[in-house]
């Protein structure tokens, strides 16, 4: 670790105590997590460091790993943390994960993005705001939880995975489907992904659109530009149509969630000569969607669409559709509840629900029946060179998680 500015003043109010002591050891795991260059899929040894701290509390550890291995064999699978004390109901996990992206060009950051630095009230590195950080409070959290409450009712889990900034196929969603498989069932999930805006806690997500992508390819005929007489073109096939997709409204959203809305985000298509009409031109859109449509009703539409335009004309169409999730919505309830409780003795502010944004590995754990928020540090810095979080927040973070079990446990 670089330099460090924090300081202790002495005669410190039982409160304040609290909360330095809370940052510091925050602040002291987080820095041990982001030494670690656990760039997705691989955890390069942060979930052991969890065992660590978990363990002695009691927490049965559980490592699930999911994936191919590699063809000489060496263990290439997605590491996951299944880690829970208690037996009983209601369970509340806390959800996160250990994999961060890839740096980017190293020299352009103002500190190395592994070597952790303290600096003018900053915690400088790749995962400080996504989401070493939050993990660190998480433990945290739970250790001083059960260290003033032993005896408390319910369960304590987490839910830790290296496969959450990749393609998600090996991590959380086969962790849930293992754990549904022997019914073991989550209530409360708090996935610590950076929700702040502005302020920490001033935004909590308590839902998420759905995600729905397609990859659209048209096929016509390839031939010279001089003769279109004897070529198809797709390009001008699709026009009409996409035209028709671009501008279509889809709903109208609700109280909770924006209008969906469709996006294209690529069109390829050409031979790179100038007289060439080509064979075939592919287009990527995704939907991000409330919960006013479903996935079947947008590919329906999507299809009534391309089907008006192509069924008179040599050209044809086909779409590949990948879902990413379906949208969830925990409205109200007591999980929501201890999130503004929490956040309003610890922060003074009252906190703002929101569904915006991407998604998150809530999606695979809400259709279980589990209530599911996100609440983390703010989000300004994630992805992105010289990520950054304030470190008077991390300790504040944990002791929001901390106040929010003892509103769900106690």
């Amino acid at each position: 670790m670089r330099t460090t500015d924090l300081t202790t003043p002495t005669n410190l109010t039982t409160d304040t105590e609290q909360a330095i002591s809370h940052q510091q050891a925050t602040l002291d795991l987080s820095i041990d997590l982001m030494r670690r260059d656990s760039v997705t899929p691989h955890d390069k040894g942060a979930q052991d460091v969890l065992v660590e701290r978990l363990s002695p509390l009691g927490f049965n550890c559980e490592f699930m790993y999911f994936g191919d291995k590699d063809a000489v064999g060496v263990n290439a699978q997605v590491k996951n943390l299944w880690a829970r004390r208690g037996t009983s109901d209601p369970v509340i996990c806390f959800a996160g994960h250990t994999d961060v992206v890839p740096t980017g060009h190293v020299d352009n950051w103002q500190y190395p993005p592994f070597e952790p630095t303290v600096k003018d009230g900053f915690l400088w590195g790749r995962g400080a705001a996504d989401m070493k950080t939050a993990i660190a409070a998480f433990t945290v959290a739970a250790e001083c939880f059960v260290t003033n409450h032993p005896n408390h009712n319910g369960s304590i889990a987490m839910l830790i995975t290296s496969d959450e900034e990749g393609p998600s196929i090996n991590g959380t969603v086969k962790v849930i489907e293992a754990l549904e498989a022997r019914n073991e069932k989550i209530t409360y999930c708090l996935v610590g992904e950076p929700s702040s805006t502005d302020t920490l806690g001033d935004i909590i997500k308590n839902g998420r659109r759905g995600s729905l992508g397609g990859l659209l390819t048209v096929t016509g005929k390839q031939g010279h530009v001089a003769y279109p007489h004897l070529a198809v073109n797709p390009i001008h096939a699709l026009l009409p149509a996409l035209t028709e997709l671009a501008a279509a409204q889809w709903d109208n959203g609700n109280a909770f969630f924006p209008a969906t809305s469709m996006q294209i985000s690529n069109i390829t298509g050409g031979t790179g000569a100038t007289n060439v009409i080509p064979e075939t031109v592919a287009v990527v859109f995704n939907f991000r969607f409330s919960t006013e449509t479903t996935e079947e009703e947008l590919r329906a539409k999507t299809h009534a669409i391309f089907d008006k335009y192509f069924k008179d004309i040599d050209a044809s169409y086909k779409i590949d559709w990948k879902l990413s999730g379906n949208p969830f919505l925990t409205a109200a309830g007591k999980l929501v509840d201890a999130c503004k409780v929490a956040v309003k003795q610890i922060t003074g502010i009252d906190t703002t629900l929101s569904t915006s944004g991407g998604t998150s590995d809530g999606r695979f754990i809400a259709p279980t029946g589990a209530q599911v928020v996100e609440l983390g540090v703010r989000n300004a810095t994630i992805h992105q060179v010289d990520e950054k979080v304030e470190i008077d927040d991390i300790g504040k973070l944990a002791q929001i998680y901390e106040r929010m079990l003892e509103e769900l446990l106690l």
